[in-house]
């Protein structure tokens, strides 16, 4: 058989022997159609990878043997994404596609006009959020798995956050400067739909512990989340 064009994940990677979760495994052999001498790329969605041959084909506990040395990716990515709460579909689609690329968090803020509804179910959404980031890990072959976290009060996580903001803005310059000190985390924030206030955005350009840059992606008005993947694209 082909090797699945996909990865599977196992929280750890280690020589020998191990045993995919049932979720895994049923990918695995269900849906993949995997057999007995089969082999697998694995991860562990902190930055290591490897080959794994199928001692058992068990769709609820399949066996899998790592002979083949780990590959470790030493350096996880800087770039972190923090975005105002939107609405729950909303915020699911913004991570599958930013966990697609070497964003290593994202941060959902609780702002002025931040979207999520009142009887939102905080929990559901970052436990739907973590899966699609899942998905995206194990599809884009990425050796980093993109963390979710929040929500946060805007002002409170503004008191803590190290390195560079890079706040989107129309009136902001076209070129991001790109730090040199890889000791500290470039930050992407994203307002709500109709963007940050006013009194917010005064609050950014004098967070306490960070450097705040203006960066422009363009002269039309843009969905929250296509200007967070156009914003993306251009840090990466």
């Amino acid at each position: 058989m082909k090797m699945p064009d996909t990865r599977f994940f196992h929280p750890t990677l280690l020589s020998g022997e191990l045993i995919l979760s049932e979720e895994e495994s049923h990918h695995a052999i269900k849906s993949c159609r995997a057999q007995i001498g089969d082999s697998l790329l694995l991860c562990d969605g902190k930055g290591k990878i490897a080959e794994g041959k199928i001692l058992e084909a068990n769709p609820k506990g399949c066996k899998v043997y790592i002979d083949n040395p780990i590959i470790v990716e030493e350096n996880p990515p800087q770039l972190q994404l923090a975005i105002a709460c939107l609405k729950d579909d909303a915020n699911e689609e913004v991570t599958f596609h930013a966990a697609q690329t070497n964003v290593s968090k994202i941060i959902l803020l609780r702002t002025e006009h931040s979207q999520e509804s009142k009887n939102s179910d905080l929990n559901r959404i970052l436990r739907r959020c973590k899966l699609k980031s899942r998905v995206s890990l194990k599809q884009s072959m990425k050796a980093w798995e993109t963390e979710i976290e929040g929500p946060f009060e805007l002002k409170e996580w503004l008191k803590n956050v190290q390195g560079t903001l890079v706040l989107c803005d129309m009136n902001g310059q076209k070129d991001f400067e790109k730090r040199s000190d890889s000791n500290f985390p470039t930050t992407l924030l994203i307002g709500p739909e109709g963007g940050f206030s006013n009194q917010e955005i005064e609050l950014i350009k004098n967070a306490p512990q960070a450097k705040t840059q203006m960066l422009q992606l363009g002269k039309t008005r843009l969905r929250a989340r296509t200007a967070a993947l156009l914003a993306i694209g251009k840090l990466i």
